[in-house]
């Protein structure tokens, strides 16, 4: 019996709100019309954090996707700087794929533009102090729930 506290259901509802509270918070502009949804391009980019200097291959065998849309995912985001790839030593043919050393300016943008206004509009309010908690809870969840806790995650 369950007695208190998030039970896995309620942890994996509040992922899927707070992802899509990201991709409403995440800004557009400047960015043009792509084929490749936002939210496959999230999850390769958390999987090029996670794993650096990873081939399209063996991206797209973790995350399920089609190789040709990891390929589109790469495409775009070293268009906006947020990646570098470079050929394999070993094997020629094969493409790595890292974090860019330094963000590019679209990508500096994305990850300075305050979710405050988003979050307002998901609360139903326009209270400084309640936006600010949640922000604060959000803060400290990003904090010890990085992408690299899947990894560590899945090594046990």
């Amino acid at each position: 019996m369950y007695s208190g506290g998030v039970n896995g259901v309620e942890l994996f509802l509040l992922g899927r709100t707070l992802m899509k509270l990201g991709e409403q918070a995440i800004p557009t502009e400047g960015v043009g019309r792509h084929s490749t949804s936002d939210r496959a391009v999230l999850i390769v980019t958390s999987d090029i954090i996670e794993h650096p200097d990873s081939s399209v291959g063996d991206i797209a065998e973790r995350t399920s996707f089609a190789q040709s849309k990891v390929s589109a995912c790469i495409a775009r985001l070293r268009e906006s700087g947020a990646i570098e790839t470079t050929t394999d030593s070993r094997d020629r043919r094969r493409l790595l794929v890292r974090p860019a050393r330094r963000a590019s300016k679209r990508v500096a943008h994305m990850h300075d533009t305050p979710i405050d206004d988003t979050l307002a509009a998901a609360l139903s309010t326009d209270d400084p102090r309640r936006i600010a908690e949640i922000t604060t809870a959000l803060e400290t969840l990003a904090r010890h729930l990085a992408p690299e806790a899947l990894a560590r995650l899945r090594t046990k």
